[in-house]
């Protein structure tokens, strides 16, 4: 199969685009042909081997993955070849207390596919079965790309920690990124009143377009003070703050009483 992998730390010049031998599903697994994988910031700290985060080499990136199912492992019934996936790029071992819990996060275990095992940067690619979710089939290949870590990072931030609820005033710091994005879009899901910060006009209008209500350009304005004038020198009630440096004060100056940061 054809696939871009690296031997060294460093830059995109130590990407290499070539053929590599193809993986085979173990048993509970699914072998996924990639019709289209998302780029993460996680790829360039793999590629860079900051402490951690460093695999065995030569390795393949690339956590997002969205394409058809081609083999099927030993034991897996749920699943049938041909079917479109979206694959959860998160793995854990399923049976622990945390997995148990629906805290997968904090198996001992747990890990990002791209991460350590070779992700989707390749024709094919290895999953375990239970990662393997229905395919959203009203997107693009390239859009489905798009929303798996990115968009459970938000829910998790949003709706797992935060508890977000209808009628919340939710300030998204950062709203022109993918997770700043993808959480302006969940907390609208789920009845929150949003304002968004960018340091762009682009990224503005953007926010505005899939559904801010307000939005601070952080780059010139007083963040905290523009919030809390948004919702009647109350202040808002969460804030998804994921910047950090002065960001981070801001969004702690701009939180409402017993507000959830």
């Amino acid at each position: 199969m054809k696939a871009v992998t690296f031997e060294r730390f460093g830059g995109p010049e130590v990407l290499t685009y070539g053929e590599r031998a193809a993986p085979l599903p173990e048993a509970g697994e699914a072998l996924v042909r990639v019709r289209a994988c998302g780029v993460n910031h996680l790829d360039l700290w793999v590629r860079a081997g900051l402490p951690g985060l460093e695999p065995e080499m030569p390795h393949i990136l690339g956590n997002d993955v969205v394409g058809e199912i081609v083999a099927l492992g030993a034991g897996v019934k749920h699943l049938s070849v041909g079917q479109k996936t979206l694959v959860n790029p998160t793995l854990s071992c399923g049976v622990c207390p945390a997995c148990a819990n629906g805290d997968d996060h904090l198996c001992r275990s747990y890990d990002v596919l791209g991460r350590r095992r070779n992700g989707g940067y390749a024709e094919l690619v290895a999953v375990p079965a239970a990662n393997c979710l229905p395919y959203p089939d009203r997107l693009s290949w390239e859009k489905a790309a798009a929303v798996p870590l990115v968009f459970m990072t938000a829910w998790h931030m949003l709706v797992t920690r935060a508890r977000v609820r209808p009628g919340d005033d939710v300030l998204v710091i950062g709203a022109g990124s993918g997770v700043g994005s993808a959480a302006l879009q969940v907390a609208r899901l789920f009845g929150a009143r949003v304002i968004a910060t960018a340091g762009t006009a682009e990224k503005l209008d953007l926010a505005l377009t899939i559904g801010a209500h307000d939005a601070i350009d952080h780059s010139r304005e007083d963040v905290a003070a523009r919030a809390r004038a948004l919702t009647g020198k109350k202040g808002v009630d969460v804030v998804v703050e994921h910047v950090g440096g002065r960001m981070f004060e801001a969004a702690v100056a701009a939180l409402a009483r017993d507000g959830r940061l």
